[in-house]
């Protein structure tokens, strides 16, 4: 995780969050500075979503945010990424996995996994009904 100390001022604050919350970014605390229209906001920000960010906010706040990104700490997703529901508990929660959408953990190892240009278990045909045939009818 990264520790990222941002200064916008008060009209940037709403897409300085809609960027946050894009990013998977857990906001610290927000406060405004003494004598001065800034605001300071202190939060965490994943590794992985750190790429291009600096692009992103200054692109939303229009050039008026600026961030500091410095490492900070290693944490684990709560999530299992090869968690399958099993169960008849588990089916009555999650469903049977055919129709949900895959973890964060899941997306995290399947995109490193294509950077690599190693296999990515997924399913060829997404839809039967969409599936397109090239044979010729004689």
């Amino acid at each position: 995780m990264y520790f990222c100390e941002l200064n916008t001022l008060i009209e940037h604050l709403g897409p300085m969050y809609a960027v946050f919350s894009r990013r998977r970014a857990r906001v610290l605390k927000e406060e405004m500075q003494e004598g001065s229209p800034f605001f300071t906001v202190h939060a965490y920000v994943p590794v992985s979503e750190s790429f291009g960010f600096a692009d992103e906010l200054r692109r939303w706040t229009s050039g008026a945010a600026s961030a500091l990104l410095v490492r900070n700490h290693w944490e684990a997703l709560p999530e299992d990424p090869f968690f399958v529901p099993k169960t008849q508990e588990e089916i009555e929660e999650f469903g049977d996995g055919s129709s949900v959408l895959p973890n964060t953990a899941r997306k995290l190892i399947d995109a490193v996994r294509r950077r690599k240009v190693l296999s990515v278990e997924e399913k060829v045909v997404q839809h039967g009904t969409k599936q397109r045939t090239l044979a010729r009818k004689v």
